[in-house]
């Protein structure tokens, strides 16, 4: 049985985990290999294929004693690791990609194997790729959420206390402005911030082709809320093409008619929460040392607005 070599696991995890968690990151990335061959042992599996890895895990394409093709996801013990293991068997395959076993100790998770090298991304028609996203995002937030995963009022009232420390560090009192009117839409929200299961990172490349439906969803972050907070990631899908397209206010608004009618959300509610998204992403940038919005976070947050 051919397990994982220390030099297989690529660079960018080993430095988006030391990073992001210091020596704690490094055990955790050096301790791969151990952990990689005692799952293979685990569930008689055989590797088949090359190591792939994302910025927070690794994956291991696997054959399983059956001859079924599955993958390996590692990725280190947390609070994120938690609740994508609760959406996975609550959605159990509805969707999503469907979860076979998993080891909860380690965060270890038994993946069907879906198309890699299909994604939503790969489709040149806009149009079809989103409308493809909002089917499957409707699908995944019509399930309640259930008990242990964190509240999306407690996310909002988190970053509303945030705000006033964060708005000294812009330097250009514009941003200053559209980050109080942002804290200001998610302070009329907050107190009825919903109770569906949200993916909270459905873009095009989270979602593969697979042969029991045509497209599933994958990497699930979930969290308890309303589905508008679930909306940025799509409208932010292959940003550098919609900018390239040079019509970005209308594709913006084009998928956000397609999201909400897909969700049958309220617009402006729906509005409301995805300048939520935007704020968050703005607390989050200016804690890595930003002292400017995000240039495609103001042309959503124009194009919502300004109908």
């Amino acid at each position: 049985m051919r397990s994982l070599e220390a030099d297989e696991v690529p660079r960018r995890l080993a430095a988006s985990y030391l990073g992001g968690f210091g020596e704690e990151g490094r055990a955790w990335v050096a301790g791969l290999p151990d952990l990689a061959a005692e799952m293979l042992e685990r569930w008689e599996l055989e590797r088949e294929g090359s190591a792939g890895a994302g910025e927070a895990s690794l994956v291991l394409p696997v054959l399983r004693h059956d001859g079924t093709r599955a993958v390996l996801r590692f990725q280190m013990p947390r609070q994120e690791t938690t609740a994508a293991l609760i959406g996975l068997r609550t959605w159990n395959g509805e969707g999503m990609v469907r979860l076979l076993d998993h080891d909860s100790p380690s965060g270890t998770m038994l993946l069907e194997r879906l198309d890699g090298s299909r994604t939503l991304a790969s489709l040149n028609d806009d149009e079809v790729a989103m409308s493809a996203l909002a089917e499957l995002l409707a699908r995944l937030v019509a399930v309640p959420a259930p008990r242990g995963l964190r509240g999306l009022g407690d996310i909002a009232y988190g970053m509303l206390d945030q705000v006033p420390r964060a708005i000294t560090h812009l330097a250009d009192p514009a941003d200053r402005a559209r980050l109080r009117s942002w804290a200001s839409a998610v302070a009329e929200l907050a107190d009825e911030p919903g109770d569906r299961m949200l993916h909270w990172d459905l873009h095009y490349d989270n979602v593969l082709a697979a042969q029991r439906e045509p497209w599933i969803a994958i990497d699930p972050e979930p969290l308890a809320g309303d589905p508008g907070f679930d909306l940025w990631p799509a409208l932010d899908s292959r940003w550098d093409d919609v900018v390239r397209k040079g019509d970005t206010r209308r594709i913006v608004q084009r998928r956000f008619d397609l999201l909400t009618d897909a969700l049958g959300l309220d617009r402006a509610r729906a509005t409301g929460w995805t300048l939520g998204r935007l704020l968050q992403n703005a607390l989050w940038d200016i804690e890595d040392g930003e002292t400017r919005l995000a240039p495609s976070s103001l042309t959503i947050a124009e194009s919502l607005l300004k109908r």
